[in-house]
């Protein structure tokens, strides 16, 4: 009799609903200032390096990010499917625009272009377009790993894309430990120095991907830039 009780009052208790989850949002902010900066080292990029007129780019930029910060001001919590589709697109025109800068640079050193004539010029466009790679890809991982940051703020899944420390060794971590956009940009230049996994492990087939990608454009700006402008000096 008492065991039947005992049974009673635990499935009882598994019917009962348990205390709601956390949310454990981060600020807009840097990724804000991060998509400023794209913008500013687009607006200083030569005419040949930069995909359509100086105003197009930052002013689609600017408004995409206006759209992101009045939908969800302050910290990013709230899941939405419109803000997300905004977010995926201020990433596909960050990515898009920076890759269309290292084609059209690595397109001018091999055929000769006016800002490779001067090593000075050749280095401030490549510094440019480089900087301007990793900020794009940074945004693009904090967008993509684990459904995004307003995702990332309610649940963080078992299999993430993309595997930092803190998960790898849960003791080092503190408790409901989030990346943060700064492990992102972290994460988006050391592949781009190193041209490999540092610390960050990708685990999906798309973080395996765009690390490839990147670090490819990373290894051909470096090796090109730094080869034209040793032979312009020289």
């Amino acid at each position: 009799m008492t065991g039947h009780d005992t049974s009673d009052t635990d499935r009882t208790s598994s019917r009962e609903p348990g205390p709601r989850s956390a949310v454990h949002t981060e600020s807009r902010w840097p990724m804000a200032a991060a998509v400023i900066a794209s913008a500013v080292l687009t607006l200083l990029l030569p005419d040949d390096l930069r995909l359509g007129p100086r105003w197009a780019l930052p002013v689609a930029e600017a408004l995409l990010l206006v759209a992101l910060i009045s939908g969800d001001p302050g910290r990013i919590s709230r899941r939405s499917t419109v803000l997300r589709s905004v977010a995926i697109a201020l990433v596909v025109v960050l990515a898009g625009s920076a890759i269309w800068s290292t084609v059209q640079l690595i397109d001018d050193l091999i055929h000769g272009g006016t800002e490779t004539n001067s090593a000075n010029a050749l280095l401030l466009a490549g510094g440019s377009v480089w900087a301007t790679t990793v900020l794009a890809f940074s945004l693009l991982y904090f967008e993509l790993d684990s459904g995004g940051p307003a995702a990332r703020a309610h649940h963080m899944p078992h299999t993430p894309a993309l595997a930092f420390p803190q998960q790898l060794s849960p003791e080092v971590s503190t408790p409901h430990w989030r990346p943060h956009y700064i492990d992102y940009l972290y994460l988006g230049f050391t592949n781009s120095t190193a041209l490999s996994p540092t610390d960050v492990m990708p685990l999906a087939p798309w973080a395996k991907s765009v690390m490839t990608i990147q670090s490819i454009l990373s290894l051909m700006i470096l090796g090109l830039v730094v080869a034209r402008a040793v032979n312009v000096l020289a």
